[in-house]
């Protein structure tokens, strides 16, 4: 079975969720690995304060990091695995 194609610009802007509905904050942008084009991490933007208690990794501006193998569905929302992100 053929993987769907999903293009960065659709996951911009959407509300990141943990399987158990607790929310994250939203898909401000994305951090991949140039030569392979793997992406590595979601930049969260408008982060709640639920990610504040999670000590999550940070870029050099402070912005929260979601590691994008936690990511385990994409469609309305973003759903992440809490067990992948720490």
């Amino acid at each position: 079975m053929e993987k769907e194609k999903s293009y960065s610009k659709d996951l911009l802007g959407k509300t990141v969720v943990s399987k158990m509905g607790k929310k994250f904050g939203e898909v401000g942008d994305l951090v991949f690995e140039v030569g392979s084009g793997e992406l590595i991490h979601l930049v969260l933007r408008n982060p709640t304060s639920y990610t504040d208690r999670m000590e999550l990794e940070k870029d050099k501006e402070g912005e929260q990091l979601i590691p994008f193998s936690a990511v385990i569905a994409s469609g309305d929302f973003i759903v992440v695995s809490e067990e992948d992100i720490i």
